[in-house]
């Protein structure tokens, strides 16, 4: 059946020659599964709004090939975690801030400067200690001398960079804790009743130690709210730790050239804002981030506080980061699966009995993406394959 052979009627489109009526978002359901040539056109005729500008196949192959290669990159950086590199630059794409989990010497720090020598953007990195004050890293008035008269004038901190490296940021204070917070959210900080933009792209990447956490302030769920990811890095295999001696010196940074500048950079996260969200995807994140709160799923009786409103937003930009680097116009179902449990595993707080009985954030996420349907309702008979 062509294009043409699909005619708008109301809320359905009739098939002529027959008596079946279908919703739009079943058509495109259908169109997707079976991915023809016309399958994408369809999906953007029937769903697009028509002020909408979304990307086009001819833009989002262009920008995959930058993708591979920032990828290619990482992954010469950092053997053995391609998952975790695919994960960090869909942060970056959707342009949220992420917070790596993992043992000592399993690479978070070299993976962030290898990211900023990659984009060819500044870096600034903070060893977070608990002595640590707020000015040393949004920065101070410093008295001085400016045409022979004495006045204050700001000197930026470490804050005022493209990537911030925030190195194991819970063993700092709670208040120098919370001076991470607007920046991260608003893109500026207030010193002295004074507010200073932060340079644009700005990224917070920040690590943790899961042990010695004595002495440790543990990150108030306001501020993880505000990481956009949380990755948990895990240890290498026989295979990578070969690869690791075969390949790297103590004490030597991995080599690795630019490979797009601060435009191509820009261009890359306002497409991703184009990427198409299919009504069905938006919904079924809807349905999932409601899933978390107790009353709302067989499993949430397990959390005693759910995700909030922002993790839908977060999932939703992030799945739509992840459509552009492998290479679609629209976000999937897949897209929002795979980054479920990265959007959630830090937003939701367990029940205290389900603690004891051994449940993970990480287990629960995942059966609640078992219990979560794609579809809020069945597909009708006469679109259901043969």
């Amino acid at each position: 059946m062509m294009e043409e052979d699909i005619l708008g009627s109301g809320f359905g489109f009739l098939i002529p020659n027959s008596s079946i009526c279908v919703h739009p978002v079943h058509l495109w359901l259908n169109f997707h599964k079976a991915k023809p040539a016309s399958a994408l056109a369809l999906s953007r005729r029937f769903l697009k709004p028509p002020d909408m500008d979304y990307a086009t196949e001819t833009e989002v192959a262009e920008a995959a090939k930058h993708l591979r290669s920032l990828s290619q990159g990482l992954n010469r950086v950092l053997f053995g975690q391609e998952e975790i590199i695919e994960l960090v630059i869909t942060g970056v794409l959707a342009r949220g801030h992420i917070l790596l989990e993992g043992l000592p010497g399993l690479g978070k720090t070299e993976l962030v400067k290898g990211l900023s020598k990659l984009l060819r953007l500044e870096n600034k990195r903070v060893q977070f200690t608990p002595d640590l004050l707020p000015g040393d890293i949004t920065g101070n008035p410093v008295l001085q001398e400016v045409d022979g008269r004495r006045e204050f004038v700001f000197q930026p901190g470490p804050l005022f960079a493209n990537i911030v490296l925030a190195d194991e940021i819970n063993r700092a204070s709670p208040k120098t804790q919370s001076a991470l917070l607007e920046a991260m959210q608003e893109r500026r900080v207030t010193v002295l009743g004074k507010t200073h933009d932060l340079p644009l792209p700005f990224f917070v990447l920040a690590t943790q130690n899961p042990i010695e956490l004595e002495g440790t302030y543990p990150l108030p769920e306001a501020q993880l709210d505000r990481f956009l990811f949380k990755l948990e890095i895990t240890r290498n295999n026989v295979e990578t730790l070969q690869r690791i001696v075969s390949h790297r010196e103590i004490g030597t940074e991995p080599v690795v050239e630019p490979i797009m500048t601060g435009e191509t950079l820009s261009e890359l996260l306002s497409l991703v804002r184009r990427i198409h969200m299919p009504d069905v995807v938006a919904n079924y994140i809807a349905r999932l981030v409601d899933s978390t709160h107790p009353g709302q799923s067989e499993t949430a009786a397990l959390i005693r506080f759910g995700a909030s409103p922002r993790a839908a937003l977060a999932m939703a930009s992030a799945a739509k980061a992840r459509a552009l680097l492998h290479e679609r116009v629209n976000a999937s179902f897949e897209d929002v699966k795979a980054i479920a449990p990265a959007v959630l595993r830090h937003r939701i707080v367990l029940d205290y009995n389900a603690r004891v009985d051994g449940h993970t954030p990480n287990s629960v996420v995942a059966t609640l993406l078992k219990q979560v349907p794609f579809q809020d309702s069945p597909t009708p008979k006469t679109l259901v394959p043969a």
